[in-house]
């Protein structure tokens, strides 16, 4: 009889064995840590409150967008001011969770030297308007119509998206989807 050949169950077991759980418990558990040595042997640390990016450490150009509420909006780095850019879209659902909560943020805490900007990204200029009025946003805000600018300089997966500049124009950190008051008050510290 070969290996493949199919037969009823002799010993007439139902399942799987107790040694094929142990087996697989055990092989799960070699894994975890084998994860864990080679994290900690590359130096790897993770605080869990920014995402990486390759952006980290580059620097970009100061920019001007035409701006939601005056005629056009100029990125803060490029006066020397660290800046917290806030990319968001009136179509973007989490954005219509984060940007008033982002908002409300700015408008009751001390941040010192650092400005927010913020991007109104691929939307229509009536939509973005209408949607940074409801959401209480007091900080400039650029319109990127058709996302070129902050696209070629910024390479977005998605929205929202926070980026940390500092006053020269490195970005420190960079928070892929919505970013959390704690997110904003140690990338806020570390631009100070």
């Amino acid at each position: 009889m070969s290996l493949f050949d199919t037969t009823e169950n002799p010993e007439g077991r139902r399942g799987p064995s107790p040694m094929m759980f142990l087996s697989l418990g055990i092989g799960g558990v070699v894994a975890l840590l084998l994860i864990v040595a080679v994290s900690i042997a590359t130096g790897g640390s993770n605080s869990g409150l920014f995402d990486a990016n390759t952006l980290d450490g580059h620097r970009v150009a100061p920019f001007t967008l035409p701006s939601l509420t005056a005629s056009t909006a100029t990125t803060p780095w490029a006066s020397g001011h660290p800046t917290v850019v806030i990319f968001y879209a009136s179509w973007c659902e989490p954005c219509i969770k984060e940007l008033p909560r982002v908002a409300t943020y700015v408008s009751t805490h001390d941040l010192g030297t650092v400005r927010f900007y913020g991007v109104d990204y691929n939307d229509s200029l009536g939509s973005g308007k209408k949607f940074a009025a409801r959401a209480k946003v007091t900080f400039p805000s650029g319109f990127d119509q058709g996302g070129k600018e902050t696209t070629t300089l910024f390479n977005l997966p998605g929205l929202p998206d926070t980026v940390f500049v500092n006053s020269d124009g490195t970005v420190s950190h960079y928070v892929i989807g919505p970013v959390s008051n704690t997110q904003l008050a140690t990338g806020i510290t570390a631009l100070r």
